[in-house]
């Protein structure tokens, strides 16, 4: 069966580094920018996305053509600057005007220690950051661009590490510019918040969401051959604990290859339009023989995003979080507050959905099996069964609030979870930061969704990053989070965006 992965990978994608200074300090003076600027890019060699150096801007012009041309390449995902003499900050009003990639303001210098005993006026003539990045940060404020910036010697990890998380958050914006989303059928009927405004999101976003009837998934279903059939299932073997009743002359290995045909038409048709993301509903699912629960669980774990019941917001956010994890341990999947453990002390949440958690959340080999569902009137579907890993965790949703949309993000940390021998879908048990009782508060009164995506790869610097980026408002319960300071938060947050878009 040949496939065309969905790419997740940084192979191809750049970071523009540029260096403001000015004519006026003459050719040495330039040179010494220029090979220390160079130095100072090449000492973010490793990180996830290729830095690219480029030549030291000295003037207005020069400065909106970079602009211009980084917008115009696709492959670039953002522009680090810095300031390496005195750049007059006016200089750059065209090119910041004109700049639609993220910006990350990089206020280093070319010393990490400076060489007291032999300093002179030369050397402070070439070594102005101090004041250079101060003059840039003045207008960037005064134009009122979203940036993010980062202090210290590029040779310090914890610098290296802001950079890494600017990074992926970037990426994970440049996937959501150019992301298509397939809806199959409709929301889920008077379901609430997996509504919303999907014009508002293309515009916003970037995404392009649209429907397609559930029948044109079935027709590429009925289109899978028994060779490509044969080929998942040979796939499966090797790669879960199959039910012995699934195997090949097993009672019920008829359902397993229902379930590798709706892979394969699945897969197909998502290839075939160019789609990294996609919705299903239990309440419209034409032909098809059962709930789609195996090939969700197995696309999203490849990097697809996904939203059960029509929620094409949550499909959006498991892809960026799908790619914003690129090369990390853990992965990212729909998630679903099920229900508590209320013990005084000890609460936990139980999260899952019908069937549709990525296996990308677990090391352990996950457990294929069929059962009845109760819900949506098909045959029994195949799923994988599993625990997601222990350890930190982050949950986030995306609402509508007609307005704008609302991030919600929530640390928490997967624990080990008591055995479920009754509950046969992948799973997840949690503990909520900064307490159960604090986070679910705050949780409703965001007004955030049921639906999340669950990351155990990236934290909530990563997504702090890409909603700068996108201008979309985040509010983060973490251990700092009160209920009072929460909801003070909501307050203070509803005058910002509504004076922040304007007349």
């Amino acid at each position: 069966m040949t496939r065309t992965p969905l790419s997740t990978s940084f192979d191809g994608l750049t970071v523009w580094f540029v260096t403001g200074s000015q004519s006026l300090y003459g050719e040495e003076t330039l040179r010494q920018v220029a090979e220390q600027s160079r130095a100072v890019a090449e000492g973010l060699s490793g990180l996830p996305v290729r830095v690219e150096w480029k030549p030291v801007l000295i003037e207005p012009d020069g400065i909106r053509r970079l602009a211009l041309d980084a917008n115009a390449d696709d492959s670039v995902i953002g522009v680090i600057a810095w300031m390496h003499t005195f750049s007059p900050a006016k200089m750059w009003i065209a090119g910041l005007d004109a700049l639609r990639k993220p910006l990350l303001h990089l206020h280093t210098q070319a010393n990490v220690e400076l060489p007291w005993d032999e300093i002179d006026f030369d050397f402070m003539n070439l070594n102005q950051a101090a004041h250079g990045d101060r003059e840039f940060g003045y207008i960037q404020t005064r134009l009122g661009v979203a940036r993010k910036t980062v202090v210290g010697h590029v040779s310090n990890p914890a610098v290296r590490r802001q950079i890494d998380d600017w990074q992926r958050a970037a990426a994970g914006w440049h996937a959501v510019r150019t992301l298509k989303l397939a809806r199959f059928g409709d929301n889920m009927r008077y379901v609430a918040v997996t509504e919303g405004d999907k014009t508002e999101a293309e515009l916003r976003f970037g995404v392009q969401v649209n429907t397609w009837g559930v029948n044109e998934l079935a027709e590429a279903v009925a289109q899978a051959t028994d060779a490509e059939i044969d080929a998942l299932v040979d796939e499966y073997a090797a790669s879960y604990d199959v039910a012995s009743e699934l195997l090949p002359g097993g009672d019920r290995h008829g359902a397993l290859r229902d379930g590798a045909a709706i892979e394969a038409g699945l897969r197909s048709f998502l290839e075939a339009g160019g789609f990294g993301a996609f919705t299903t509903s239990f309440e419209d699912l034409g032909a098809l023989t059962q709930l789609p629960g195996l090939a969700v669980q197995r696309l999203m774990a490849e990097g697809y995003g996904f939203g059960a019941e029509g929620d094409w917001k949550t499909a959006i956010l498991v892809r960026v979080a799908n790619v914003m994890g690129t090369g990390l341990p853990g992965g990212a999947s729909l998630m679903e507050d099920y229900t508590y453990d209320l013990t005084p002390g000890d609460e936990r949440i139980l999260g899952a959905h019908m069937l549709e958690v990525a296996p990308s959340l677990t090391t352990a080999r996950p457990r294929l099996e069929a059962h009845p569902l109760g819900i949506g009137g098909k045959a029994d579907p195949v799923r994988l069964v599993f625990t997601a890993d222990p350890g930190p965790a982050l949950v986030v949703a995306l609402s509508d609030l007609r307005d704008r949309f609302r991030l919600t993000a929530n640390v928490v940390e997967n624990v080990v979870a008591p055995d479920l021998p009754r509950l046969p879908v992948g799973r997840a048990v949690w503990k909520p930061a900064p307490d159960f009782a604090t986070s679910a508060a705050c949780w409703l009164a965001a007004g955030a969704a049921h639906h999340t995506v669950m990351t155990t790869a990236v934290g909530i610097d990563v997504f702090r990053d890409f909603a700068e980026i996108a201008r979309t408002e985040l509010v983060v319960i973490d251990e700092e989070t009160t209920v009072r300071g929460f909801q003070h938060e909501l307050r203070w947050n509803q005058a910002y965006y509504r004076l922040a878009q304007g007349l």
